[in-house]
């Protein structure tokens, strides 16, 4: 797909221009919104801002639902050059006040259904001055004390096209604050032409066009959500917003909203393949699925729903650096190959290259400026760590072959040692799921009583408790090294994850061994 770059505002303003009348975002189950509408609403949110006193280079912390609003707001933010901060939902107490902190804000924009988890942290800040309420105030916000509580119903005419900021492709699109899975989250400054290169590379190969729609059950405090909006906007198609990704409601959608282009994180795709089969499962309007990470039985997964298959390697400070070759998918486990204007290398604890076939972590750089991340907000020194020898270190390690593809390992974090042995949670976890009676698992290192780590699995089965522990032991000791087989087993309902569907490992890593974890030294 060939685009000019642009920041996303520009882009629904010219459309809305173009073609005043097209589509931009629809919300399934709920309204739907043209360019021209998203693009003048935008404007009202930009001078309701600008009135109550937020300029050029602040920053707004925004706390809403996947929702046609939060896009509007997003880009309103925008036109006035301030900064917005999208706060992940779920965060609450000291995890929300420190993006409060952090962030610098003086003005937090959000609906009233988070006004009692911002109760207590607007009280105790100072700083913070103003709520503006989207959707309206009721009895939750106005019983709100020590604070200027705005009426965010109550959109004034929109701003004036010269009263607008001049955008720049080298200016943030906003800050991201990673998941916080290990520790306090950092804020992750987003130029707009980061925004830009993700949203070309997040369907590699693919040539989106102004009749797709592009189904989006993700939140738009995530760089997915954000960037499949920006990627239908740069087609001039439109996207249909999903407020929380639904296995029970994923092809109703697909099919009631005619989506033809999907991305499916983590566990999604697997959740998707493993719902009963019926006879009209090909009988859907998608076309394309970007999937990552591609799952083992891909191959069935295109048969079954009549579907092409792309997929990339990605994290909030980066690209898209490592793409599929359109729907040649390389070879199984492949994240794929450097995409064009990326440098890209696996490098051991020295920043020495490695050769094929040998673990290293991946760095990479990008020839063209600003499109990977500008910085961690307020956090000089973890830029620079990031930034070692000037190539972006992501903290994975991968592995390349002769032919230049790529294959994860881990997270540097979550690699396990036992007995001497370097031992991949991945690779752990991909031995636990081909057990049919499993959904989804996760590996992690607990503390051993001989020093170094003993491996941990937590599993989510199908029908819960119709596997025993040590049945899946037996299974696991006949298609493991013997040093990578689970010491302990614990069966949980759900997975500790964040709201994109990453499992939070920190939390079973804390949890450690508890009353119902089982242990196959003791058995």
């Amino acid at each position: 797909m060939d685009a000019k770059p642009q920041p996303l505002p520009e882009i629904v303003r010219d459309v809305a221009r173009s073609d005043p009348m097209r589509t931009c975002l629809i919300e399934a189950g709920g309204r739907s919104a043209t360019y021209t509408e998203v693009h003048k609403n935008a404007l009202r949110w930009s001078r309701l801002l600008r009135d109550r006193g937020v300029a050029r280079g602040d920053t707004v912390a925004t706390m809403l639902p996947t929702s046609i609003a939060a896009i509007e707001i997003w880009l309103g933010i925008a036109w006035i050059g301030a900064i917005e901060v999208p706060i992940n939902t779920a965060y609450r107490g000291r995890m929300l006040e420190h993006v409060l902190d952090d962030s610098a804000t003086a003005t937090v924009l959000a609906t009233s259904d988070f006004a009692e988890v911002l109760r207590e942290p607007l009280a105790q800040r100072e700083s913070i001055t103003t709520l503006v309420v989207a959707g309206g105030l009721d009895e939750r916000t106005r019983s709100l004390e020590n604070i200027d509580i705005v009426d965010g119903s109550q959109l004034p005419e929109p701003l004036a096209d010269a009263d607008l900021s001049a955008l720049a492709m080298h200016e943030l699109s906003c800050i991201l604050y990673t998941s916080g899975t290990t520790g306090p989250s950092k804020g992750v400054m987003v130029p707009w032409a980061q925004m830009f290169a993700t949203a070309l590379g997040g369907a590699p190969g693919v040539d989106v066009g102004p009749d797709d729609v592009l189904y989006v059950p993700f939140p738009l405090f995530h760089v997915s959500g954000k960037n499949m909006i920006y990627l239908s906007s740069l087609a001039g198609g439109h996207s249909v917003l999903k407020a929380q990704f639904k296995t029970d409601e994923f092809w109703r959608d697909i099919r009631d909203y005619g989506c033809t282009i999907t991305l499916l994180l983590g566990a999604m795709a697997n959740f998707v393949y493993n719902q009963p089969e019926l006879p009209d499962d090909a009988d859907n309007p998608l076309q394309i699925v970007t999937m990552v990470p591609v799952i083992a039985d891909v191959a069935a997964f295109k048969e079954r729903f009549d579907v092409q298959v792309t997929t990339v390697f990605n994290m909030t400070e980066t690209s898209c650096p490592l793409t599929s070759d359109g729907f040649d998918l390389g070879p199984a486990g492949s994240c794929g190959r450097p995409r064009a204007g990326y440098q890209v290398r696996l490098v051991d604890e020295l920043d020495r290259e490695v050769p094929p076939g040998v673990l290293g972590e991946l760095v990479l750089r990008s020839d063209e400026p600003w499109t990977q991340m500008a910085g961690y907000w307020k956090r000089p020194e973890a830029t620079v760590a990031a930034w070692g020898n000037q190539w972006l270190h992501t903290g994975d390690g991968f592995i390349r072959d002769e032919n230049d593809n790529y294959f994860f390992v881990d997270r540097k974090k979550d690699a396990i040692r036992r007995r001497g042995e370097n031992i991949s949670s991945f690779e752990v976890e991909a031995q636990v799921n081909e057990h049919p009676a499993v959904l989804e698992c996760a590996a992690v290192a607990v503390a051993s009583e001989h020093s170094e780590d003993e491996v941990k699995i937590a599993v989510v089965l199908h029908e819960p408790g119709s596997l025993p522990a040590a049945d899946l032991h037996a299974y696991l000791v006949e298609r493991m090294p013997k040093f990578m087989v689970p010491r302990y087993i614990e069966f949980l309902d759900e997975l500790p994850k964040t709201p994109t569907q990453k499992i939070r490992k920190v939390v079973l890593r804390t949890d450690g061994i508890t009353v119902g974890t089982w242990d196959a030294a003791a058995n």
